[in-house]
């Protein structure tokens, strides 16, 4: 496929920002993934939250911020529009009264998304939703690799006597046999908690648990230098919570803890993930009426076009 074939997201100087379709970087709109390279696909989902609610209206409102990204990324050199043909292809139509149904829903759509040999970037939607996207991933690629970035572990046994919740996605995705346990790490753990083992169970695992404290007033380019040379070229999925960042960064999130990471590491993590054989990335916990400037669903809009930048068959300009 030639260079003027790849679809390109609309330009501001054809239309003005406030203008056209609210799809991620207002690219066009495709119903299925065939013929893509990768794509944007929303999970308005918010009932297996345990806080605040809203998230449900994630997906939406970060295409409505991305209008503003353009195709070209200055720091990285990345233009991913010159190499992938992508779309958004819309939501998962989900389930909002039963959330069991929801997960083999969004297991089962996945399935479908991956036979395209496509590269799934999700709008989240919370933190439960990635337990049945990695489902579909290990199906697709076997056990992969692990970058998981959050203020919180997610690895409880159960929440309010259920399974099935987003505290609980990388638990059920360990006993599923998702996860290549020696290359699971997980960024930016912080807060309180019920007991010390609310974050050794990851380390109990053989997993890599980097507790927000570590990270502290430095930069975490060294840190993604270490984690590239240890996954080498095992299949590897990002999942990002962007309650991982500073509340004074993304206030718009259902579990806010201080003490966390910046936007500026949050970038590092993300570009520090290039070269690595990325298979599918989200970005989750964007809950729009807490965010009431749009500041959170602007960065996690740059933090999905930054994913889109780092995947395979990007050239890194720089």
């Amino acid at each position: 496929m030639s260079q003027s074939e790849f679809n390109q997201p609309l330009s501001g100087n054809a239309m003005p920002r406030s203008g056209g379709i609210a799809s991620m970087m207002r690219l066009p709109i495709a119903e299925t993934a065939k013929g893509l390279d990768a794509c944007f696909l929303g999970i308005p989902m918010d009932i297996g939250t345990s806080n605040r609610p809203g998230t449900r209206f994630g997906p939406r409102q970060i295409r409505d911020e991305s209008r503003m990204i353009r195709p070209y990324n200055m720091a990285t050199g990345a233009a991913p529009f010159d190499h992938l043909q992508v779309a958004d292809i819309g939501d998962v139509p989900i389930n909002l009264y039963d959330l069991k149904k929801s997960v083999g829903i969004i297991a089962a759509h996945y399935r479908e998304v991956l036979s395209h040999g496509v590269v799934p970037l999700t709008l989240g939607g919370d933190h439960t939703l990635t337990w049945p996207i990695l489902r579909a991933v290990a199906e697709k690629h076997g056990p992969v690799a692990l970058i998981h970035v959050d203020a919180h572990s997610d690895t409880n046994e159960e929440m309010f006597g259920e399974s099935e919740a987003h505290g609980c996605p990388f638990r059920r995705a360990w006993e599923e046999g998702c996860l290549q346990n020696d290359k699971v790490f997980q960024i930016g753990l912080r807060g309180t908690g019920y007991s010390k083992a609310d974050f050794e169970w990851g380390r109990d695992q053989g997993w890599t648990c980097i507790q927000a404290e570590e990270c502290w007033h430095k930069s975490l380019t060294p840190l993604m230098a270490e984690i590239r040379e240890k996954i080498g070229d095992a299949p590897v999925y990002l999942s990002y919570d962007i309650d991982s960042l500073d509340p004074a960064f993304a206030p718009g999130t259902g579990t806010v803890e201080v003490g966390g990471l910046t936007t500026m590491q949050g970038l590092e993590i993300i570009r520090g993930t290039a070269g690595l054989n990325l298979v599918g990335c989200d970005l989750v916990e964007v809950s729009p009426p807490y965010d009431p400037a749009g500041n959170t669903a602007v960065i996690a809009a740059n933090f999905l076009f930054e994913m889109l930048c780092a995947l395979p068959g990007v050239p890194q300009g720089r």
